[in-house]
């Protein structure tokens, strides 16, 4: 697994080396191991926001409403169908993933007026954990907070069970920790949470794209999710939200936004929510932006999750052979489980001086990983734009740049962002 021909090899017979060429790789020399970050353009991408920005916006103006204003659920039902198991009509493509946490977590404890505790745990995403903050600060709720003592940040179905008890209104973990990588037992942990009567909202940003879900079939209750990481529709595409069949005549999200009214264009006075997804809709959704989310995510469709997913192991496979042939003599410890079920598809490294080394990699290896307080490196293949070559030499001049020294030479951050 250390020799670049090994790499080489599993690039010859990987099914899904043809997608590479779908994207537009500017730098060829560059390693780009942050896709589970900010994942790379797709080349149709750029023609696909050219002809809609010509043909579409310029030519018809607001007549094109007339076929724009029901594409939030269509774009929603193609992101759940490539990547969630999800039927039709469960899902949303539109606002950012903050947003529809917060809509549908607020919802969840206002539908269970007699429950006054939050789940959720200290290695979840801030974001979500800033959020929650606020809803119970407003409510008045308790939040119980998971802390997980041996550092992997896996909650068990033992771990949730000793804080489940029927006064749980809402449980919300991440599907992958976000710097772990640790992937959760998402049927398990939800069947749980529903047994003591509490509901479950899941953060997917991190997983959608990458692992296989199935959502109708696990029970799921509700769920958000990202576009831009695995998903590869840009910085700041529309995000997406999931509502079970079985939940939508029951919440009322906190935010009623005209797109939610039932006869929308009568424009009247007094809120009266329409049924089905529409009714979790604030306003008008970013068409550009769903336009690349369509782009990526029927990319997604064509190479299928099933493969998508193996090669997501196989490639964090070789990053751990590397690692441990390279990097663990030079300080570093892997973070991420070595059961491949039990991760996605990046893997989070350890070392004293990560910060300086994430930093170094890039000005003098031409590396991109990102750097995670308070050790962590994360390291990340994105199966339909990395190549197993591309993981090769990345790991080959991050060992080079520490096993020199060269790290040591970097200074103040040039930027905020790691």
């Amino acid at each position: 697994m250390t020799s670049r021909i090994t790499a080489e090899a599993l690039d010859a017979k990987d099914p899904l080396a043809k997608y590479r060429d779908e994207f537009m790789i500017v730098d060829p020399s560059l390693c780009y191991l942050d896709g589970n970050s900010l994942g790379r353009m797709p080349s149709e991408t750029l023609k696909v926001v050219e002809r809609y920005l010509s043909t579409e916006w310029a030519k018809n103006l607001v007549t094109g409403w007339s076929e724009w204003i029901d594409e939030a659920q269509s774009v929603g039902d193609l992101v759940g169908r490539a990547s969630l198991g999800a039927a039709a009509g469960q899902m949303l493509c539109v606002d950012t993933t903050s947003v529809n946490f917060y809509q549908l977590c607020s919802a969840a404890v206002d539908s269970q007026p007699g429950r006054r505790t939050v789940i959720t745990d200290t290695a979840n995403f801030p974001t979500d954990r800033y959020i929650l903050e606020g809803i119970c600060k407003q409510r008045d709720l308790k939040l119980v907070v998971i802390d997980d003592d041996d550092g992997e940040e896996y909650i068990s179905p033992e771990m949730l069970s000793a804080v489940l008890n029927d006064d749980v209104a809402l449980v919300s973990l991440s599907v992958i920790q976000y710097r772990s990588g640790v992937l959760h037992d998402v049927a398990k942990l939800t069947q749980l949470a529903r047994d003591a009567g509490a509901l479950f909202v899941w953060d997917a940003s991190h997983a959608v794209g990458v692992v296989p879900m199935q959502y109708d079939r696990d029970k799921v209750d509700l769920a958000v999710g990202c576009t831009y990481k695995y998903g590869n529709s840009g910085p700041g595409s529309p995000a997406w939200l999931y509502v079970s069949q079985r939940m939508q005549s029951e919440l009322q999200v906190p935010i009623q936004g005209w797109f939610a009214q039932d006869d929308q264009f009568a424009m009247g006075q007094g809120f009266d929510r329409t049924t089905g997804m529409r009714g979790f809709q604030i306003a008008s959704p970013s068409i550009i932006g769903m336009r690349c989310v369509t782009t990526a995510f029927e990319m997604i469709e064509r190479a299928g999750l099933s493969a998508i997913a193996q090669k997501a192991a196989q490639g964090t496979e070789l990053m751990l052979a590397l690692h441990d042939a390279w990097l663990e003599p030079l300080g570093f410890s892997v973070v991420t489980p070595r059961d491949s079920k039990r991760r996605g598809g990046h893997i989070s490294v350890r070392h004293p001086d990560a910060q300086k080394i994430s930093e170094a990699i890039r000005i003098f290896g031409n590396v991109i990983g990102d750097f995670r307080q308070p050790d962590c490196i994360r390291l990340a293949i994105s199966p339909l734009a990395t190549s197993y070559v591309e993981i090769f030499d990345g790991f080959e001049r991050i060992r080079d740049v520490v096993a020199s020294k060269k790290y040591l030479e970097v200074g103040e951050a040039s930027t905020r962002v790691t």
